[in-house]
């Protein structure tokens, strides 16, 4: 059974920092791509960052410079460290591979950004 379990969410003042987590299990970690998701209320769920197999990672115009995807594949665990964060970061973050499977998403973890 696939399982992604999202952690290290919580409220922040704009400027502050936050370093999501999320843990695997259920699949091949080192060889999936890997992504963060966000969903604001309101909105539709949008890619935040990827990174490969290899390594390489890509992110949305609004992050970019601010956070970094990274992985740990002896955890199977990726993570997402956020900085600067703006109210505008307000969101649930999910993790998924790419491309993502609607069974894989997980309970997802809050970030709320205040000014």
């Amino acid at each position: 059974q696939v399982q992604l379990v999202e952690s290290g969410g919580g409220s922040v003042q704009a400027g502050g920092s936050l370093r999501l987590s999320c843990a695997t299990s259920g699949i091949i970690f080192s060889i999936n791509p890997m992504a963060w998701y966000r969903q604001a209320p309101g909105k539709q769920r949008e890619l935040v960052a990827s990174i490969g197999v290899g390594g390489a990672t890509n992110y949305a115009d609004p992050v970019k410079g601010r956070f970094t995807i990274s992985r740990d594949n002896t955890k199977n665990t990726v993570y997402l460290q956020m900085n600067s964060v703006k109210p505008e970061d307000t969101a649930v973050y999910y993790c998924n591979t790419i491309p993502f499977y609607r069974e894989y998403w997980g309970r997802g973890t809050q970030v709320t950004v205040s000014s």
